[in-house]
């Protein structure tokens, strides 16, 4: 097959981005998997401000010479216009990358919002993108409220959020992403587009060790030194928040969860998110089997994908493998 067919094949994708150190790797990951086209990065906050976020994203795609992608700018506050954010230097470091301190980059954001940039792309290849949200879900909620026929023409959602059955990560009821804007969250999950969520539950199933961290070291790819570099941080957060020697991949394993399915098993049910309150950010998981007598804020909801089991040594090879050929 020609170079357009092979193209026509790969599935493309919109990485929503607050990098992030593990967004790093995910967005690495996704550059050097074949099965995917990168069409776009757009921008939030989390692990930083969206500022940040977006000078982050030109500054990885830099590195890895991928200048041709577009970056848009996402929201800088809540759905509800909340500006007091919540945001998790503490464990990227204050710049998001390891505090390398890096200089900017020489790229510019395009000058379409991150969520006109993504009702834009959905309607012009119906059913073909697939956006992997690794971040709060404020630009997806804003892209629904923009075009609400959105859901219907996305090709999947497949998002990093909630603490299904666990506990949450940022306080034992919620996940950080989930509660960086849970109504943009509950807006996501009850519209009715393709979504697989990739909650905690799975992800802390699936470490990079210190072996892993030395393989990377030894090995002469740039990805691999690039991130090596900027790792440090991250392995002495978890070593004080966990006790583990490694860290978890929650990024990497959201965005192998759009290339690679099949690493994967999940559920269906309805989810929603709690918006207030102690349980602020808590994700609901209702596996709709029984049929309750009264009419409910959950009755006659669109059913979402959550997985429930990982291969976690083929996530970690996958990532490894992608990282280590650049």
């Amino acid at each position: 097959m020609d170079g357009g067919e092979a193209a026509k094949n790969k599935k493309k994708l919109i990485i929503d981005t607050d990098p992030g150190i593990d967004d790093a790797m995910a967005i690495f990951v996704a550059l050097n998997s074949p099965e995917v086209e990168v069409i776009g990065l757009t921008t939030i906050f989390g692990n930083v401000y969206t500022t940040l976020a977006t000078r982050n994203a030109l500054h990885l795609l830099e590195v890895a010479e991928r200048t041709d992608i577009p970056v848009a700018e996402g929201s800088h506050q809540t759905i509800m216009k909340a500006t007091k954010l919540r945001i998790a230097d503490f464990v990227h470091g204050t710049d998001g990358l390891g505090n390398q301190n890096f200089p900017p980059p020489k790229g510019q954001p395009i000058g379409q919002s991150a969520a006109s940039f993504l009702v834009e792309q959905a309607n012009e290849y119906p059913g073909e993108v697939t956006v992997v949200a690794l971040g709060p879900l404020t630009n997806i909620a804003l892209a629904i409220e923009l075009d609400p026929s959105f859901p219907k023409k996305i090709g999947q959602i497949v998002l990093l959020g909630g603490a299904f059955s666990v506990n949450g990560n940022v306080n034992p009821a919620a996940e950080a992403n989930i509660f960086g804007d849970p109504d943009a969250a509950d807006i996501v999950f009850t519209c009715g587009a393709d979504i697989l969520a990739i909650g905690i539950n799975v992800t802390h199933q699936v470490i990079l060790t210190d072996a892993d961290r030395n393989r990377l070291a030894q090995c002469q790819s740039r990805f691999a030194k690039y991130l090596c570099k900027i790792i440090g941080v991250y392995f002495a957060y978890h070593h004080e928040a966990y006790a583990t020697q490694g860290v978890y991949l929650h990024d990497p394993v959201t965005l192998l969860a759009a290339v690679n399915p099949s690493l994967l098993t999940y559920t269906e049910g309805v989810v929603r998110v709690q918006t207030s309150g102690i349980m602020r950010g808590i994700t609901i998981f209702d596996n709709t089997k029984k049929r309750y007598g009264e009419i409910t804020e959950w009755t006659n909801k669109p059913t979402v994908k959550v997985a429930v089991t990982v291969d976690a040594p083929a996530m970690v090879e996958l990532v490894m493998e992608r990282l280590m050929n650049s």
